[in-house]
């Protein structure tokens, strides 16, 4: 079961740094503090606070440097704030975490992104059974967590080129549940492994509408070309499996 198919746009020969360890979390990210600061006031009005506790006296010029980017209300970072995201987005069930439509992805699949992306994996959190039955072109089936920490985190992919990104798509069948949990659960892990704000994988994306969504849109980037469900009669016993050892 814990068998993983990797993607073939994940290169051979990506430089894998050796993981640090720190205390960070995103419970007090800027952004958290900046969305705090308006939740309290009125509408278009941000009330006066002090200074989160995270930002030590003698500020750094990094923090400095990010407090710049989140005054420009126009941006919309990644993780370590260091950029913008590159994809467009739509709105999601979870509004903590960024989706991009089925036809972004095949885009990115077909390499309109390829100036600015090096390495783009998206990451199938669906049980292996439905995986075989029919996935997107190239994805990389992670149904576990430790699937997720081996694959990802024991040896992180970095670009060769630093001008460019490496990206994550999550999906599920329908990215609702398994997908966005997975997502939170690496930025969670990968959080860990660093000192704030810096991480492996700033840039995480969630498939809406997910594996199904997808496959309707575009079959002719799914092998073989076919939809398996969940909750496929003949696949009872492997959905019981695959559920107890998620949990």
């Amino acid at each position: 079961c814990r068998k993983l198919f990797r993607s073939p746009s994940v290169p051979a020969s990506v430089t894998r740094p050796v993981l640090k360890q720190g205390q960070p979390s995103d419970s007090d990210t800027p952004v958290k503090a900046k969305q705090q600061r308006r939740a309290a006031g009125t509408p278009g009005q941000e009330v006066s606070l002090e200074p989160v506790a995270w930002l030590e006296p003698c500020r750094s010029a990094r923090h400095e440097e990010i407090e710049k980017l989140l005054a420009n209300d126009d941006q919309d970072l990644i993780g370590d704030f260091s950029k913008a995201h590159l994809l467009p987005m739509v709105q999601g069930k979870d509004l903590g975490l960024k989706y991009i439509s089925p036809g972004t992805l095949v885009a990115v699949l077909t390499g309109h992104f390829s100036s600015c992306i090096e390495s783009s994996i998206v990451v199938d959190c669906r049980y292996p059974y439905e995986y075989e039955g029919g996935h997107i072109k190239g994805a990389v089936n992670l149904p576990l967590q430790r699937d997720l920490e081996e694959f990802l985190l024991e040896q992180p992919i970095v670009p060769l080129d630093t001008s460019k990104r490496v990206i994550l798509i999550f999906h599920c069948e329908f990215s609702e549940e398994r997908g966005p949990k997975m997502c939170r659960f690496l930025r969670e892990k990968d959080r860990s492994c660093h000192e704030y704000p810096q991480l492996h994988y700033p840039e995480l994306y969630v498939l809406k509408g997910g594996y199904r969504e997808f496959f309707l849109q575009y079959p002719s980037h799914c092998e073989p070309r076919d939809y398996r469900p969940m909750q496929h009669v003949a696949f009872k016993q492997e959905l019981r499996k695959f559920r107890e050892q998620s949990r």
